[in-house]
């Protein structure tokens, strides 16, 4: 037992590097925030886009309102295919070949904030559709155009309807914000390997496991709650 804690619970370690394992948590926070907001509205434009160019549009209109929505459906299968952890690599070690030179945390938040919003799109995309058609049409009647439908009626139901499954999916994108540590992103992750090869003890490793869980066991808790709240009752 005390070989055990000496090896994995080693106080004189973890006080050492408690404060380089604070600081990897603020950056895992800002990048998850950041990852956040613009994976989620990357991924509601694209819905509502979506949306808006499966309608009936003039001729002339048509091909192209086709093509851009092709596109977008073809964005967001390979998103969802591609892992997290190669897409980080590609535009760590890729941008700069092309003279757009990105940090490693960029090209984090870059490559899970696509990811996101490619299941965020299928998530708000789902909801789109299951809003009953009758709704479409009693709101059409009264005199609203298209836009002001999918707006003021359409979305805030759908959005209530996709809250549960974009909960989850949004926890468990944000928290690969881990991957982050193999293109040097200073977060808990590289922290904590960081403290284990200097100090050769993983006790590191373990303050970094209950840094992750102090951050994210209160997200998962309030996203059960949400879930609970806006769960949709019919």
């Amino acid at each position: 037992m005390d070989r055990f804690l000496f090896t994995f619970f080693n106080g004189e370690v973890m006080w050492e590097y408690l404060p380089k394992i604070l600081s990897g948590m603020w950056v895992t926070t800002y990048l998850a925030a950041f990852v956040i907001v613009t994976g989620l509205a990357l991924g509601l434009l694209l819905a509502l886009l979506r949306s808006i160019l499966s309608q009936t549009m003039p001729a002339p209109l048509s091909w192209l309102a086709e093509a851009v929505r092709l596109l977008i459906i073809f964005f967001v299968d390979l998103m969802r295919s591609v892992p997290p952890l190669v897409l980080i690599v590609l535009f760590f070690y890729g941008l700069p070949a092309l003279g757009l030179d990105i940090a490693g945390l960029g090209a984090t938040w870059l490559a899970l904030s696509l990811v996101l919003a490619a299941f965020a799109e299928e998530i708000y995309w789902a909801g789109l559709v299951a809003v009953a058609k009758g709704q479409w049409e009693a709101a059409r009647s009264t005199g609203l155009g298209f836009l002001q439908t999918l707006l003021y009626v359409i979305l805030p139901q759908a959005i209530r309807l996709t809250i549960p499954p974009l909960t989850n999916r949004t926890i468990a994108i944000t928290k690969g914000t881990a991957l982050g540590q193999v293109v040097a992103v200073q977060e808990i992750l590289y922290q904590a390997y960081s403290g284990l090869s200097f100090s050769s003890n993983p006790s590191p490793l373990t303050l970094g496991a209950l840094a992750y869980l102090a951050l994210f066991l209160p997200v998962v808790v309030v996203g059960r709650w949400i879930e609970t709240r806006f769960a949709w009752r019919r």
